[in-house]
């Protein structure tokens, strides 16, 4: 298997679990964040490649001026680690030396120290975000850094071990491109999502697919979706992230997609809301999966009213000749009772008469746990969902205070015996 990745650049693995106890033994332990863990999981296995580390001053500067790295490859969101003055003198970090990475109480990752440097997080909000302002929540998590950053290699030294029903859908870039390969899919599209589906999502997902299957053989089934959820951080009112994997399955399992033109996995990552931006990092992921297509509808990965609906669409076009992948551009749907299916404004006359896909509707309509007309949600879709609520959600598929507080870890990690503290 060939498994190159964004810009034709190898994909990244950089994991090493062979006497790992003996090889941290004396080193400093430092404790990261649920994010932080999550970044380094990716950058280790390879969605983040050509990445092989948290960026150093000269690759920051080169994202936010000219949206690459600085050997010219696109690239449009900084990844980067931060740590107070206080901390990084408390735990010894020097630029040339190495420490290990903590978390949940278990070592999980050599960190090689290339450089500590300091940034201006206006500047790094405004050219990620386009804005200052703290109500965005990408541009709030840019002024919660801490008042240094640290540019070096990663190693997994420990990997993680899913727990139900993550293990399920868990896989590598490189288990993710033999998967597609063992499907003989030619073509395989991308939807990112972070949504409990309904038959807007439905439909997009199947005019994607026959998008990304063109210049096929009419009854060729050698294109594939892949439905690659994003799980990271959570706020009060979001999808459970049970909810999203299983619901988003059991289209497939129901026969709402055949066995062999759809799968469903997920990539550990906290969304930016960076719109525009965004949408090139996420085209750049799949791209390290092994899709050759990606669906981007309406306020791809944008929030509020900070960017215009199809702000992303134009900047993809603008890139189109760097990405790795055809990028396959959609309209919002609804559904028309007067054509009585699901449709969008470029097709339909009866915007007066449309109607919306609505989260708010769908959210009252799964609060209240009345089912939903087969129009606006799959009744098997709709099962789950509340199946998912009474089993990982206490009663509710939408996140809550005490489903933060008690619910199964996505992953876990062996506490690697022999290793000192």
């Amino acid at each position: 298997m060939n498994y190159k990745g964004h810009n034709g650049k190898p994909i990244v693995e950089r994991v090493s679990t062979d006497n790992a106890a003996a090889l941290i033994k004396g080193m400093a332990r430092v404790p990261i964040s649920k994010a932080t863990a999550h970044e380094v999981i990716s950058l280790s296995y390879g969605f983040f490649t050509p990445l092989t580390g948290f960026m150093g001053r000269q690759e920051v500067d080169s994202t936010l001026d000219k949206m690459q790295l600085p050997d010219g490859t696109l690239w449009s969101i900084p990844i980067v680690f931060d740590l107070s003055a206080d901390d990084i003198e408390k735990f010894g970090i020097e630029e040339g030396g190495s420490v290990v990475l903590e978390y949940l109480g278990a070592p999980m990752a050599i960190f090689e120290v290339g450089e500590v440097y300091e940034y201006d997080l206006e500047r790094m909000a405004e050219k990620t975000y386009g804005t200052t302002d703290p109500r965005h929540p990408g541009v709030k998590k840019t002024f919660a850094y801490q008042n240094r950053f640290i540019g070096g290699d990663i190693t997994l030294i420990n990997e993680p071990v899913f727990n139900e029903p993550f293990k399920d859908f868990w896989l590598t870039p490189k288990q993710h491109m033999d998967a597609l390969a063992e499907r003989d899919w030619k073509h395989t599209v991308a939807h990112q999502t972070r949504n409990v589906p309904h038959t807007g999502h439905e439909a997009l997902m199947k005019q994607a697919w026959l998008a990304a299957n063109e210049d096929m053989p009419v009854n060729n089934l050698n294109t594939g979706v892949l439905v690659n959820a994003i799980i990271g951080q959570k706020r009060v009112g979001d999808y459970i992230d049970e909810a999203i994997l299983l619901t988003q399955n059991e289209l497939r399992t129901s026969g709402y997609f055949r066995e062999n033109v759809h799968m469903v996995s997920f990539t550990l990552w906290d969304m930016r809301y960076a719109g525009p931006r965004e949408a090139i990092f996420h085209a750049i992921l799949r791209t390290n999966l092994g899709c050759t297509h990606h669906m981007f509808g309406r306020d791809h990965a944008g929030v509020g009213d900070f960017y215009d609906p199809y702000d992303a669409q134009n900047l993809l076009t603008e890139h189109r000749s760097e990405l790795g992948i055809k990028p396959v551009f959609l309209r919002e749907n609804w559904y028309c009772p007067k054509c009585q299916e699901v449709t969008n404004s470029a097709l339909c006359g009866h915007d007066s008469q449309s109607q919306s896909f609505s989260g708010s509707l769908i959210r009252s309509i799964l609060t209240d746990e009345v089912k939903p007309t087969q129009k606006v949600m799959r009744h098997e879709v709709f099962e789950v969902v509340m199946d998912c609520a009474a089993k990982h959600g206490e009663g509710s598929p939408f996140v809550t205070e005490e489903y933060l507080k008690n619910r199964l870890p996505v992953f876990t990690l062996n506490q690697m015996e022999g290793a000192d503290s």
